[in-house]
């Protein structure tokens, strides 16, 4: 399993792009991506999903 598979499912499930969420988080999607390369706290996964929340509904509502 890869490293912090539930943030990457969400984000398709999401119908998003990494580089949306990076952008959302204020960082390039290089580092984003980079980032996601080791697991990260729950703490910040609960943040990034959260964010992944937020822009699905941004986009259901355009």
């Amino acid at each position: 399993m890869r490293s912090n598979e539930e943030i990457r499912r969400a984000i398709g499930a999401a119908g998003l792009k990494q580089y949306q969420v990076a952008s959302a988080l204020g960082m390039l999607d290089g580092n984003f991506s980079r980032k996601l390369r080791n697991e990260l706290p729950q703490k910040e996964k609960e943040h990034i999903l959260q964010v992944i929340k937020s822009l699905e509904r941004a986009e259901v509502n355009a």
